[in-house]
């Protein structure tokens, strides 16, 4: 008979209790969002029912006064330019520093693992101005500055997994024609998936849900989904709860649907990203 190890039952049910408690959050906001905006703050946690579910009404408000569709689109085409770039070219920046051995090139890497630790606080006021002055303050070149932010914990996981590619590879297809260039592009990227993968998935999660830096950058001309739903405060800190939790839900769809799709890749890209070399 096989025995029982209640270390693993313990452990289990631990992690069950944490994975609901973490759930808490979402499920209530999913549930608030269909209730009329009186019953959400008297019964937050209590279900819909016939006198207090409002439909989608909550939807199709939120939508119109925060202007949604739009902020949506803006979003996305940030998100998806900035996490590009930031996959593309940190992946390059992180192979040329691993494979070129330099002093000038061992300072560059410590410089990108520093700039993980220097909080944003500190440089955004001046960040904003040096923006404004180089005419960044607009869409596309605020991928350029999200470009910046997160370079340095990328290029940190890309090394890591980089160290870990025989080099003995690299020179075949070199010896069989290719480039330099050509090389990383059909060699290199492709075996740095998994790591490219969680990259996009952790920079994704921080972009679409950046509230402060699309604010200092572009304001209110371009409104990403977190500036938007912030239109839903009114005077005197009054807040249309309803409206605001309806586009909570919408905006968090989005990047829950794409990580659920790619989660498999997280733990094993940060791993072979953190403990390879």
């Amino acid at each position: 008979m096989k025995k029982i190890n209640f270390s693993n039952i313990l452990i289990f049910v631990l992690l069950l209790v944490l994975s609901f408690l973490f759930l808490i959050p979402i499920i209530t906001v999913v549930i608030n969002s269909f209730k009329d905006q009186f019953f959400i703050s008297q019964t937050p946690f209590v279900l819909p029912n016939s006198n207090t579910f409002a439909g989608l009404e909550n939807y199709i408000k939120g939508i119109a006064d925060t202007g949604f569709i739009a902020a949506f689109f803006w979003s996305l085409f940030i998100t998806v330019c900035s996490v590009a770039a930031i996959v593309l070219f940190t992946a390059m920046t992180a192979w040329y520093i691993t494979r070129v051995k330099t002093r000038f090139n061992s300072i560059l890497y410590y410089l990108f693992v520093f700039s993980m630790i220097v909080p944003f606080q500190m440089v955004m006021f001046t960040m904003s101005k040096i923006a404004n002055v180089l005419k960044l303050d607009n869409p596309i070149g605020l991928v350029f500055i999200y470009l910046g932010f997160g370079a340095g914990l990328s290029v940190f996981i890309f090394s890591g997994f980089v160290k870990s590619i025989p080099l003995s590879l690299e020179e075949a297809a070199i010896i069989d024609g290719c480039n330099t260039l050509q090389s990383f592009i059909y060699v290199v990227f492709p075996m740095l998936k998994p790591t490219a993968i969680t990259v996009a998935i952790l920079n994704t999660m921080w972009i679409w849900n950046d509230y402060l830096l699309p604010y200092l950058v572009i304001g209110s001309d371009y409104k990403t989904i977190p500036i938007a739903v912030q239109y839903l405060k009114g005077g005197y800190g009054s807040v249309d709860m309803g409206a605001m939790m309806a586009m909570l839900v919408l905006s968090i769809v989005p990047v829950i649907v794409f990580y659920l799709s790619c989660q498999k890749y997280i733990i094993k890209g940060v791993t072979a990203g953190a403990v390879k070399g």
